[in-house]
């Protein structure tokens, strides 16, 4: 029987009749799998080495949405959310299961979001152990209760062997990840990078959850000891998991939370950091977790007997670790908190003009939202050779199947309601771009942040920057006042002043995209140099 006309559930039931599965197995058990497989290798240390081969990051360009009567209508078609035709998907999930048959299985029965009114119960079936390892890791285990009446709503099926014919199978390369919305599936495969199958269950609970009244985010989390919450907006080299594990104040989770009627929500049980050149001073809860059994270390240089560097980029810049978040103390269990008290943005402005901490309006919050800003430098990517400006609507752009400003919208009515602030942090350069000047200290940046948490930043301290009117504090308690006018930091303000002006004009450009989706009062907070 064809597989169109079979649901997810028996499909997988198929499966498991030609096939071994371990369903359910524990870290220990998985590591123990992978090793045995030859997947990976444990440090000396206790965590799991695994390489991912040619793919070390996303591939969004083969990202595809099927596109059918659920979708056509609602999903912003184009550059990032990429049309499939569903008889092309039925096709290629036929092949897919095909390579599959005979293979030992490794199946998780999962949640995505720690709110047990939204949460979204998953299935994922994997080829490797170490995948399986990883997504026990990132999402949301069932007690061994839930387990008994877990019924997954989405299946992810991933076979990294299996790679595509572009001409047949109507993708772009050998890598795809295919997201089916009428069929509740996910198909991944030609790609070993573990990051793609927690990435398509955001990118389903961005789309579904906004038909629920939830907003959905790529943000970071905490909460202070009065209950204060905060959110960490930005994108990769951010700083964003790094600056909200704050030992004083509990960590809700470290990328991808909801927030709806009740408050804020995790939709991960882990946590995914970037890892390349830790500092154990700087973050050392972060660090020790790459020193934890269970921890899944993707692309970390380790020599013959063991040892890790995590300095090294000899795999890639993106190096990762992915480990359950209880292997930090200082976390909310639950996962779930109340409405946030201050949102921050954070940019990493390679340009060095950007204001270490700025106080935003309700429009200058949507207006920096839509735009997304930060900066990639020499050494992130292949082929950047001087700072690039990046803009990726909502900081998470590449996950948003709707239009962003149906994000931004449900942004404003959160702000209206909850009245939270907003600050724009900038954890990049200062004193010069980069290449001249430095990055900027990360207790500084902590410091400030501390004070805006802590409502010690007066409104009356604040003043307008010519450019972009952005209200800059005059003193933080903790950091040099210098360092708080990004001016004034140059030793060349003209030079300054060129360099603001050209980043100003990037936004404009970018914000033309939204000119027709927004209300004069959020054009108006556009960049005026």
């Amino acid at each position: 029987m064809a597989t169109s006309v079979l649901d997810a559930a028996t499909i997988v039931s198929e499966l498991f009749k030609t096939n071994k599965a371990h369903r359910n197995l524990q870290s220990g058990a998985l590591v123990e799998q992978a090793i045995q497989r030859n997947e990976g290798h444990l440090a000396d240390n206790g965590a799991l080495v695994a390489y991912t081969g040619k793919f070390t990051g996303r591939t969004p360009k083969d990202k595809f949405t099927v596109r059918d009567p659920i979708t056509v209508d609602q999903v912003a078609w184009g550059g990032v959310n990429h049309a499939f035709e569903a008889e092309k998907f039925d096709a290629l999930l036929d092949r897919v299961l095909a390579s599959m048959k005979g293979r030992e299985l490794f199946v998780q029965d999962l949640f995505a979001g720690s709110d047990p009114a939204y949460r979204l119960p998953i299935r994922v079936v994997n080829i490797y152990a170490w995948h399986n390892l990883f997504v026990r890791a990132l999402f949301v285990r069932p007690t061994e209760e839930e387990l008994k009446t877990h019924r997954p709503e989405f299946t992810i099926i991933s076979n990294p062997e299996f790679e595509a014919d572009p001409q047949r199978d109507g993708t772009r390369s050998e890598a795809f990840v295919v997201v089916n919305f009428t069929r509740r599936i996910i198909l991944i495969g030609g790609t070993k990078y573990a990051g793609e199958i927690k990435k398509s269950i955001f990118t389903v609970l961005n789309y579904l959850l906004p038909l629920r009244g939830v907003f959905p985010m790529h943000c970071s989390a905490n909460v202070g000891r009065d209950g204060d919450v905060a959110l960490l907006f930005g994108l990769s080299g951010t700083g964003k998991t790094t600056l909200s594990a704050d030992p004083e104040r509990p960590l809700i989770g470290d990328d991808e939370h909801g927030w709806s009627d009740d408050g804020v929500f995790n939709f991960e049980g882990g946590c995914y950091a970037k890892v390349i050149k830790l500092n154990a001073d700087h973050e050392p809860e972060i660090y020790q977790t790459t020193r934890t059994f269970g921890t899944v270390l993707e692309n970390v240089a380790m020599d013959a007997d063991g040892n890790l560097d995590l300095d090294s980029d000899a795999k890639t810049e993106n190096t990762r670790a992915a480990y359950p978040i209880h292997q930090l103390a200082n976390i909310v269990p639950s996962g779930c908190a109340g409405h946030p008290r201050n949102i921050l943005f954070l940019s990493a402005d390679a340009f060095g003009v950007l204001p270490p901490v700025a106080k935003l309006t309700a429009e200058q919050a949507l207006y920096f939202f839509l735009s997304g800003y930060t900066a990639k430098v020499a050494g992130t990517e292949r082929g950047v050779k001087a700072p690039q400006a990046t803009f990726s609507a909502c900081f998470g752009e590449p996950f948003l199947p709707l239009r962003p400003t149906d994000y931004a919208r449900m942004l404003g009515e959160n702000i209206k309601k909850y009245h939270p602030d907003v600050w724009l942090i900038n954890t990049g350069w200062t004193a010069g771009p980069y290449g001249v000047g430095h990055r900027m200290a990360i207790p500084h940046t902590r410091a400030m942040i501390r004070a805006a948490l802590s409502g010690t930043i007066a409104e009356a301290s604040l003043s307008a920057d010519p450019v972009f009117g952005l209200r800059v504090p005059a003193t933080v308690p903790g950091v040099p006042d210098g360092v708080l006018d990004p001016r004034a930091t140059w030793a060349d303000t003209k030079a300054y002043d060129a360099q603001a002006s050209k980043l100003a004009g990037m936004f404009r450009e970018n914000f033309k995209r939204y000119a027709d989706q927004v209300g004069d009062d959020v054009k108006a907070a556009s960049p005026r140099g």
